[in-house]
């Protein structure tokens, strides 16, 4: 019989870990923080929701982000509509 501890021992590194590279991948996509707001309510056709936007424009003018990246376009947006929508099945896309 294997014990918890003998597992947990057989999955772990002998000697010092080393970093060898430290990489950063940033999505294609840039949007101007300040525009955000208006081009997420767009695309989730949620402009109607005016207090929501509002208080999400809030938000971002109160956070120190300036850009935001994106893997998403809105074409791809566009293909699986169900991605936009509350509560829709959207892991398959």
């Amino acid at each position: 019989m294997v014990t918890v501890e003998e597992v947990r021992q057989a999955q772990r590194a002998q000697g010092l870990a080393t970093i060898m590279v430290i990489g950063m991948a940033t999505p294609p996509n840039c949007f101007d923080q300040s525009t955000f707001p208006d081009y997420y309510f767009r695309i989730t056709n949620s402009e109607h929701k005016t207090e929501l936007k509002e208080k999400f424009k809030r938000m971002c003018d109160k956070t120190i982000i300036k850009n935001r990246y994106l893997h998403l376009t809105e074409e791809i947006l566009i293909e699986n509509p169900n991605m936009c929508t509350y509560n829709a099945p959207s892991l398959d896309a």
